[in-house]
């Protein structure tokens, strides 16, 4: 039996993130998940409002889960956004914004979470990136940079915590069901399917499942990875 933990969900109203919280809350975790309005999350779970932009809005959520729940020992960095056009027509702030939510607002959260996590010498940071982090895809340079930064935090949070008993991940889903993914033209899905070794598009459940088990004992000695759950579309990337 894995140890209750309370785990943090960031855009867990919808989506992966809702099915994230989900499969926490079946495993029988204490779980809270943060929306932009503060409301929508699943049944069972603590919902608080959060703005991953403003550090002070990611300090409220994380006292208001505290007081409720005691310090996050599980963090999941999920709340991303997307604004996608091909880089001669990309404005600056359509590169910067999805930065600041997608790469600096994670940086937002785990910095908080980091705070109780080394007190109590343990905790589980997982980020969700994507294929296209590492991948690449026309007309979403800022998307691909933003999620390949997650990289780059995970492998130096697990130098620089790694000894305090904390580990960090990341999960990169491929093309996953979701309200996001459905409002793509027929032909780009046609194109991504025909790429897929599986021959299918995944289900959230089957990134939840992996995130669930990364926070758990027994991957405790798995850190600064990235685990592709895609597949097969971004082997070797």
């Amino acid at each position: 039996m894995t140890t209750q933990r309370t785990v943090l969900i960031t855009g867990g109203n919808r989506g992966i993130g809702r099915a994230i919280a989900e499969e926490f809350l079946a495993a029988g975790h204490r779980v809270a998940v943060t929306s932009r309005s503060g409301e929508g999350g699943p049944e069972g779970a603590l919902t608080v409002a959060a703005d991953v932009t403003d550090s002070a809005s990611v300090d409220a959520a994380f006292s208001a889960v505290e007081a409720e729940y005691g310090p996050v020992e599980v963090v999941v960095a999920n709340a991303g956004v997307t604004k996608d056009g091909l880089l001669l027509r990309m404005g600056e702030d359509d590169f910067t914004s999805v930065v600041d939510t997608n790469l600096t607002g994670a940086f937002r959260v785990i910095k908080r979470a980091s705070k109780g996590m080394l007190k109590s010498r343990f905790g589980r940071v997982v980020l969700l990136s994507s294929v296209v982090g590492l991948y690449g895809s026309p007309g979403q340079i800022n998307y691909a940079a933003s999620k390949a930064g997650l990289v780059g935090i995970a492998r130096s949070l697990t130098r620089e915590l790694g000894a305090r008993n904390l580990t960090a991940n990341v999960v990169a889903p491929g093309f996953i069901e979701t309200e996001m993914t459905a409002v793509l033209p027929e032909e780009t899905q046609r194109q991504y399917l025909a790429s897929i070794p599986a021959g299918r598009f995944g289900q959230v459940d089957e990134v939840a499942k992996t995130v669930r088990w990364l926070a758990s004992d027994e991957a405790g000695y798995i850190s600064g990875a990235v685990i592709p759950v895609d597949g097969g579309l971004g082997m070797g990337h």
